[in-house]
This record gives C-alpha cells, structure tokens and sequence, in this order.
C-alpha cells in the first residue's frame, strides 16, 4: 500500500490553527486591554514612534491695544518603540499522536495560545510596574517601608484618584475587544485597577466598595472584574505585579497599578502580530528520515510603551494574609 509524506501544511489548516490560538489567548489576561494599538505596517520597519504635544499655558495678561503677542510654540515629545519577537514551540512525536485519543495538534494550539497571552501580559505588566508614579501605602516612604498592616484602603485609593485627576488624567471610555485583540469596546468613563487577586478580600471588606453582583443590570461587567470604588473598577488576575520579600521584614508588596486613558500603548507588526507554525511528520528531510517528530509553535512581535506617566499610578500596599 503506496504512502503519502507531507512536508507541508497546507494554507487552511494553518489559517485554522492561527484563528485558535488567537480565539484562546485574547480573552485570558489583561494588561493590554487599555493600550493604544498602534500596528506597523508589514515591510515597512521594527520602530514606531508615539508623538505627543504639550499643552500651551494658560495666558492671563491682557493684550496690549494694537501690540501683537510674542506667542507661542508647539512643543512635541516623540517616543520611540521597536518590536521584539518572541516564540516558543512544542515537539510532537509519532508516538504520541498514534497512541492518544486526543486531537494533540489541536489541544496544542490550546496550550501555546495560554503561553502566548501570558508572555504579552506579563510583558505588558512589567513595563507597567516599571512606571516612575508611585505611591506607597500608608505613611510607608519607599517600598522597603510597608509593612504587612499597610493594606488598601478607600482613602488609599481616593489619594491615587486625586493625584491622576491632579495630573489633569483622563477616565477610560473603551477597552480592547476581547472578541478582536484590536478593536475596542465602551465602557462608562472610570480609572481601572489591576489588581491581585490575593487583595481582593481586602477590596471586598472596604466600606463603599461595590461589588459586580450589586452593580445596575445596564452595567457591562469587564472580564475579571471585581467591583468598584472611588471611580476605580477593579480587574482581579495572578498576573498582577508583586514584588516578592520587598517590603519590611521581606514582606511581598503588591503593586496595583491605576490606569487613565492614554497612558500606554502596545505595537505589533500588522501580518505577524502572532503566527501558529507547525512542521509536520517529515518536514525536517533527513534531520527526521523516519518521520518520528512535528512541531507546533507560536511566533509574535510585540512591545509595550509607557506613554505618559502622570496618567497611569503604581500603588504599592501589603495584603491580609
């Protein structure tokens, strides 16, 4: 009976393959779901530039009859972005696939979907948690200052509102649409909380804190959402940033951080935004001449930017234990 090597994947399957590990990466986590999306055109280069313009101050003098005013000048600040890629793949062997019941290449996909969501969150995080607006809880100074009873607190969080709206921040009026990765969605205008899930009774115990189940039915509740305070609604996730025996006694600190609109951006190549690639049974030639092993793998250009400082706030506090 003749046999048939296939050394290649065929178009649709490969389409088939992306669109999952798309479906099952975009809703899992959060960090980037209050982005700028800015995309680079494939073909065209790594680097993205974000341009901002100052405001203009304020003129209180009056006009002199008949003098014309000095004036003024547009200040721009440009920021500068280049994509990364990461990736990360998985061997198949012959064995595995004539033994299990399982569709692998298609639980496979699944699981390099969650890998692939995970590094772009975590990446988004770190940069985040990287921002230069901090405020500690309590009368903690700096991080090694809070001690395990300086948790949330409403005032706590009353002070970092005030310090964005100080800022003169914008509230978030959209969010990523989980659907897409890229378009967005609206929401009521609010500052977002990313916070640990570990905080979260601690949240739950706070006076005024409303939680989703008692929100109006017109309400949309956002994926890992917890409830809201103080115009903050809160997203729970394990994703969020600790750092770990960092604060007195080597306690973990935990960093929520709080976010007004514009405060960073995510870029991706357009075309190669993230890629599910698979090698099968005898794609390798003679690095494989009995067709024992296929890969499945995922490849991504990213990178995440801080766009404004004053519009987005660390808050580093302990947790109840």
């Amino acid at each position: 009976m003749a046999s048939t090597t296939v050394t290649e994947v065929s178009h649709a399957i490969n389409n088939f393959y992306d669109r999952k590990l798309l479906v099952k990466a975009v809703p899992l986590f959060v960090h980037t779901k209050w982005a700028q999306i800015r995309n680079i055109p494939k073909g065209s280069t790594q680097t993205i530039k974000f341009r901002k313009y100052t405001l203009l101050t304020a003129k209180t003098t009056p006009l002199t009859e008949g003098v014309t005013p000095a004036g003024s000048q547009l200040a721009i600040t440009d920021i500068t972005a280049s994509v990364d890629q990461y990736g990360d793949y998985v061997t198949i062997t012959d064995t595995l696939v004539l033994t299990t019941l399982d569709p692998v290449l298609s639980e496979t996909a699944g699981l390099l979907a969650i890998q692939y969501g995970d590094t772009i969150d975590q990446l988004t995080r770190n940069i985040l948690a990287a921002g230069t607006t901090i405020q500690y809880a309590s009368t903690a100074a700096a991080r090694t200052d809070v001690t395990s009873a300086m948790k949330l607190t409403k005032a706590e969080i009353q002070e970092a509102v005030k310090t964005l709206k100080g800022n003169n921040a914008k509230k978030m009026t959209s969010q990523v649409d989980a659907s897409s990765g890229f378009n967005t969605s609206p929401i009521p205008a609010c500052f977002i909380g990313i916070v640990h899930t570990d905080a979260e009774p601690d949240l739950l115990d706070l006076p005024g804190f409303v939680p989703v189940e008692e929100y109006p039915q017109s309400r949309t509740v956002m994926e890992g959402e917890i409830g809201m305070i103080a115009q903050v609604r809160f997203i729970a996730t394990t994703n969020a940033k600790i750092f770990t025996s960092g604060g007195a006694g080597s306690i973990d600190v935990y960093g929520t951080i709080i976010l007004a609109a514009n405060a960073y951006g995510t870029t991706r190549i357009s075309g190669a935004a993230v890629q599910n690639i698979i090698k099968p049974l005898g794609s390798a030639g003679s690095a494989d001449p009995l067709d024992q092993r296929q890969t499945s793998g995922w490849k991504a250009t990213f990178v995440a930017k801080i766009l404004n400082q004053d519009f987005m706030l660390r808050l580093e506090h302990a947790v109840s234990s």
